[in-house]
Formats: C-alpha cells, structure tokens, sequence
C-alpha cells in the first residue's frame, strides 16, 4: 500500500518532481470497480451526478470515479469497450492519428478479482476473458519503461488521467494531474513514484475525477463517454 492510502478506493494527494497528482487505488478483490456508458434508455450517462441518480434507484451508491477512455462526439467509446460482459465495441489494433493512435496503445481490462492493464497486441493474443473493457492510448508504461516516443522535452501540456496496475493484479492505481504536465512527466509518476510496470493514458483536457473522501466531484461542461467506478450499497 502507498502511505497515505489504505485498501479499499481511497484516494490521496502526491508529488513528483515539480508536479502533483490526486491518486485514488482501488483494491479489486474487495471493492466492485465497474465501467458504465449508457442508461437503460441506451443514452449516455455522461456525469457522475446522472449516474449516481440511476444507482440509487438500485439501491446503490456510487464512491470514486473516473472519465475512462476516448470517445467519439456521440459518447460512443473509440476503442474496444465491454460492459458487464457486452461488448459494445471491438478491438481497434492499427496506428491513426490523435493520442488514441500513437501504438503502443492498450486495454485495461476487469476480471473477477483482478484488473491488468494489457498492451493491445498482447490483449489479442491472450483473449482475456474481461467483465469490463476499456481501450486507450498511448499505453503509458509497458513492462516497466516509458512509452517510446515520450519526450522529455515536450511542450505539450495537458492535465492528464490513466491507470496502472500492480504486478499482482489485485490493485487499479487511478491517477489525475493537478496541473498541465507531459506525457513523459505523467507516465514517469507511474513509473517511479508508483513504480508500476503499465498504466495506460485515458485522455487529458476533459480529465476528470469524483473522490467524495477528498470532497471532489468534478463536474465539466461537457458530458462525458465511458465513466469507471466503485459501487457500494446506499447507506
């Protein structure tokens, strides 16, 4: 565990060189992480508030949350989505232009018990059988460097969002910036402050965060695609 951070989805300010990041980790076998894009009525959710009103019709509450992957302007993820067992979307390996194209770019995927950040090639050899699926790029970090064309020198400057995962698969490491960094800043936090060995890029501008322990919900003026998130019974 991260000092400052206990088991289950809580979430903790941290710095890296000149740079802070809100980090929130999701312990998998014991919190239930789940990825949510439409209602019953096939509309996009696109707030943490509109889905949290839709799980308290359930009975349920939502907790931490997070924007998880690019979306095309009708919400529609794009690339390779699953929901509780659906696919909605299949797996898009070519290179193409935007951050999404820039190969090597990667799958997080949600087991039972365990969540594992997998490089998309690999994600097509291996055919993991995922709950929940969510596609993105560039990958971030794969097996423990850097993604290739990171660049320390960059002068592209987003507030970013991404996941890891630990080696054991038992943990999902949710990270946002404070402020704009770079690529290459963003996944060396990954790297050697989480010292995770891959973490994937979910997008940057639109990043946002829901973390009701650090009185966070962050709202945007634009409506969101696939939203990742910890449900627990309403209280």
């Amino acid at each position: 565990m991260l000092p400052g951070i206990g088991a289950a989805a809580e979430c903790a300010q941290m710095q890296h060189e000149t740079a802070g990041y809100v980090v929130c980790e999701v312990d998998v076998t014991r919190e239930r992480l789940r990825l949510f894009l439409y209602d019953e009525t096939e509309r996009p959710y696109g707030f943490f508030g509109t889905l949290e009103a839709a799980l308290e019709k359930d009975g349920l509450q939502l907790g931490f949350a997070m924007n998880a992957g690019m979306y095309h302007e009708d919400r529609s993820p794009v690339g390779h989505y699953i929901e509780d067992g659906e696919q909605r979307r299949g797996v898009i390996s070519n290179a193409g232009p935007g951050n999404f194209g820039l190969l090597p770019n990667g799958v997080f995927c949600l087991r039972e018990d365990r969540a594992d950040v997998i490089e998309t090639l690999r994600y097509l050899r291996e055919k993991p059988d995922c709950r929940d699926a969510t596609q993105s790029g560039p990958m971030l970090v794969i097996d423990g460097e850097l993604h290739p064309k990171f660049l320390e020198d960059s002068e592209s400057r987003y507030v970013r969002n991404g996941v890891g995962t630990s080696a054991d698969s038992s943990r999902a490491f949710f990270v946002i910036s404070d402020a704009p960094v770079t690529f290459h800043q963003f996944g060396s936090f990954f790297r050697d402050r989480l010292k995770l060995r891959n973490a994937l890029y979910f997008d940057g501008n639109v990043s946002r965060l829901r973390a009701p322990d650090l009185g966070r919900n962050d709202l945007g003026f634009s409506s969101l695609g696939p939203i990742i998130g910890v449900v627990v019974p309403a209280q």
